[in-house]
């Protein structure tokens, strides 16, 4: 099944070990899941050494792919709870998605023929 403009994807990239903090806020303000990912920072936060040996930043990326009705909610939601207005807390921003192939959380409203796919 292929769906156009029927989803947002929320990307949210935060310390290691905060992934699971993200999720429950999604998840509490309607998302379904999510996909975590790992990654490596280097932003101005990220810079840190340990005795002179630098440290390797670690980060989550979290996907959540979410009905655009719910995106705002979850955005604050995830927002909150990681408290990203903090420096180095991390960052979420929103995508999109102009085509979705595979079962998205079991239906589209949108889909290609413009009928609900199921």
């Amino acid at each position: 099944m292929i769906c156009e403009s029927c989803k947002d994807l929320i990307v949210t990239i935060v310390q290691r070990g905060w992934a699971e903090t993200v999720i429950k806020a999604s998840r509490s303000a309607g998302a379904e899941g999510a996909t975590v990912l790992m990654g490596r920072g280097t932003g101005i936060h990220d810079n840190q050494s340990f005795l002179g040996i630098p440290i390797e930043p670690e980060k989550e990326i979290i996907l959540t792919v979410i009905e655009p009705e719910k995106t705002d909610r979850v955005l604050a939601a995830i927002d909150t709870a990681v408290e990203l207005h903090h420096p180095g807390r991390g960052i979420a921003f929103v995508i999109n998605l102009s085509r979705v192939a595979g079962r998205v959380h079991h239906t589209c409203q949108n889909g290609a023929d413009g009928k609900k796919d199921g």
